[in-house]
């Protein structure tokens, strides 16, 4: 078996030798990422830092891990699991490598020592590592191809320093929490989503995702060495279902490898009932028994109303799927006082502003998981690979020229004295017009093939990584680990190159999916209507938040005032029929919500 390496990483590279005291900060910071082993690599000018959640071969899967190789010295921290271990081991040994444990640390680290730099070409996985080469002085950064692990980095003044999430950056004294106008334009413009590698604050970006570098001789140089490609469609269409069929079930499949108790996440929706299935299938086999989480949320059945984007309840869908596989099923429901009170720790888990009660609902979620399970697995990732999303079906929104899970105009929300230094209008339009050109599409092809590409690429780059931002922090404030087999890079290359006719079977949205998997799932499950991530439908949750905002603006001393106008918030208040804030996830509460977060966010760091 391979090691589990839900852990948080971090490190320096600077001129003077970071203190102990401050490295035991850093560490303390990521502490939640894995609480149950620590770790510390000094050499010269040089810190690695590591935290790890200890569940197989303690010892032998230490890190920072270091090898010795002549002359020289090789040290290693990485975040993430490969799903091609075993097969990399088996080259490595070929080539003349040997192991003394079963981690997929250590085949990380021999692969880089056999292909250096290359090394990022053969793996299959999810991941953020550093090496640092004590003998040439070189420290070496990669992250995997979609962005499932964070990597957040500060290089200035000759120096470098990361961490697997923002706080461990800003426990180092030599970072400061600073905030400028670009900060603000995309909390108010951009949140909860990200300009591609920024970290909002000052001074601190991430490493993109598909991206490598090198830091040496005081200089960074990054490299993107992925992205989706387009290249002719040869299969037919039955050709395609059953290779889709394939790759699907051997990432869930890869993805189900663990030491330690493993569970998965069931809406009763089609990505995480697939998922379920698969697992269900394997763990019977084995004579072992799945089990199953959904989430609930306390009136949730007195107070839904259908809508064309939530057409039914989770509920009946859920029983149905646990009924067809025999799993044990955990039913965590959350009470709307929980909810609201979990909005600020969902800003601590995040260090930015999210997506208000969506981030809330998940951090309680996984905290009640953890206690039955170590690893699970999610659907996040199958809307934007597959065409889930109303706005790939929506011809209105399918052809707004602009991002389509933002149709509304949010410069309204600023402070006209803040909006003119930003230029709000050009700030969107130029990280959208800059998304388009980078996307890599075929030429010829009709206008609408290029625009349903184009769109794959804006969610890839932009609303995927949102969410995977969100699984994330959400789960690993818990220590618990969220697997994305959706979010595997072989099926987001093939189903780069499949054409919208292919993918919009039947005319349905994910129809594709639904024909390469159909014996998997009951008929009732697999043509279910896409429902989105559950949410509360109590106005007990409107009520709460719309209170606290008007606490906030009865004050002029709040923070979230200083660059927000209060007679928006207030229409907000008054506002039954608002544009989204955030695709249809973000409503009305929400968007209160998210408006809390910013001012809870920018008074606990004080930044005014």
């Amino acid at each position: 078996m391979w090691g589990e390496n839900m852990c948080g990483i971090a490190g320096t590279v600077s001129y003077e030798p970071l203190h102990e005291d401050i490295s035991q900060r850093i560490q303390l910071a990521l502490n939640r990422r894995g609480p149950d082993q620590n770790g510390i690599y000094t050499s010269q000018n040089v810190t690695l830092i590591h935290t790890r959640l200890s569940v197989v071969d303690p010892e032998n899967g230490r890190q920072p891990m270091v090898f010795a190789q002549g002359e020289n010295e090789y040290a290693l921290v990485y975040n993430g699991e490969l799903y091609n271990t075993e097969d990399l081991r088996r080259e490595l040994l070929q080539k003349g490598h040997s192991f003394r444990s079963h981690s997929d640390t250590e085949v990380l680290l021999h692969a880089y020592l056999e292909w250096k730099e290359d090394c990022v070409h053969h793996l299959n996985g999810i991941f953020a590592f550093a090496v640092w080469e004590k003998r040439n002085r070189k420290l070496f950064i990669a992250r995997d191809r979609l962005g499932v692990k964070p990597f957040f980095y500060s290089a200035m003044g000759g120096e470098f320093h990361f961490a697997s999430e923002i706080k461990g950056l800003l426990a180092n004294p030599k970072i400061k929490a600073r905030i400028d106008i670009n900060s603000i334009a995309e909390i108010i413009l951009i949140g909860p989503g990200r300009t591609p590698c920024c970290g909002v604050f000052d001074g601190i970006d991430e490493l993109a995702p598909g991206f490598c570098g090198v830091f040496e001789s005081e200089n960074l140089k990054l490299h993107q060495y992925w992205k989706p490609e387009d290249k002719p469609h040869t299969d037919n269409f039955s050709q395609t279902v059953e290779k889709v069929c394939g790759l699907v079930t051997d990432s869930i499949a890869r993805q189900l490898v663990s030491d330690v108790p493993l569970g998965t996440f069931l809406s009763g929706g089609l990505d995480s009932s697939i998922i379920s299935a698969v697992a269900n299938d394997s763990f019977r086999k084995q004579g072992t028994e799945l089990h199953t989480f959904s989430v609930y949320y306390k009136d949730n059945a007195r107070f839904f109303k259908q809508t064309k984007f939530q057409p039914d309840s989770d509920d009946i869908f859920i029983d149905k799927m646990n009924k067809f596989m025999g799993a044990k099923h955990h039913r965590i429901e959350i009470d709307t006082t929980d909810l609201v009170n979990a909005l600020e720790p969902a800003v601590d888990a995040r260090d930015l502003p999210g997506m208000a009660d969506i981030d809330a609902s998940l951090l309680l979620f996984c905290k009640e998981v953890k206690n039955h399970v170590t690893v699970a697995l999610s659907g996040e990732c199958a809307d934007e690979i597959f065409g889930g999303y109303p706005w790939y079906r929506d011809e209105e929104i399918l052809m707004h020229d602009g991002f389509p899970w933002m149709k509304n105009s949010r410069e309204y929300f600023l402070r006209p004295e803040i909006s003119e230094q930003i230029n709000a209008t050009n700030y969107v339009r130029q990280r959208y017009e800059n998304t388009l050109r980078n996307s890599q599409i075929l030429p010829n092809l009709t206008p609408h093939e290029r625009r349903m590409k184009e769109m794959v690429n804006l969610n890839l780059q932009w609303f995927m990584q949102t969410l995977l931002d969100r699984k994330d922090r959400m789960s690993m404030y818990s220590g618990l680990e969220v697997r994305v087999p959706f979010c595997d890079y072989r099926i987001v290359e093939y189903l780069y190159t499949v054409p919208w006719e292919m993918k919009d079977y039947k005319g349905r949205e994910k129809g594709l999916l639904r024909e390469a998997v159909r014996k998997l799932l009951p008929d009732d499950v697999l043509w279910r209507k896409k429902s989105p991530y559950p949410k509360t439908h109590n106005p007990a949750y409107l009520a709460a938040v719309s209170e606290k905002l008007r606490e906030v603006t009865a004050n002029p001393n709040a923070p979230l005032l200083q660059f927000v106008r209060k007679d928006a918030l207030e229409n907000l208040l008054r506002d039954t029929n608002p544009v989204p804030w955030y695709g249809q996830l973000m409503t009305t509460p929400q968007t209160i919500a998210y408006f809390l977060q910013v001012n809870y966010w920018l008074t606990k760091q004080k930044y005014f």
